[in-house]
């Protein structure tokens, strides 16, 4: 599994995250973006039949911006770790 589509698991995870904090559900007038990326660490690949397992974790919430620490594992062994930033848009 290429190292884009970890990350991009991980965005649509924090994305999740955010509406379950904000006691919010996703309608068809919010729309959540993944605005960038930091410190992005891929540590191991990922393979056909790996189980990913996706932990994120809400930092804080800076001029609208969620901060967010995201890892993916498999199994015990960390394949990808990164701090995200997103932003919910009403349109």
């Amino acid at each position: 599994m290429p190292g884009v589509l970890v990350i991009e698991a991980l965005a649509q995870a924090a994305a999740i995250l955010a509406f379950k904090t904000r006691g919010q559900k996703p309608d068809n007038k919010s729309v959540y973006y993944f605005v960038g990326i930091d410190d992005a660490r891929f540590k191991r690949p990922v393979v056909p039949g790996d189980q990913l397992l996706l932990e994120v974790l809400f930092g804080r919430e800076v001029r609208g911006l969620g901060v967010f620490s995201a890892r993916a594992r498999v199994g015990e062994a960390l394949a990808a770790e990164a701090k995200l930033l997103c932003t919910l848009r009403n349109i």
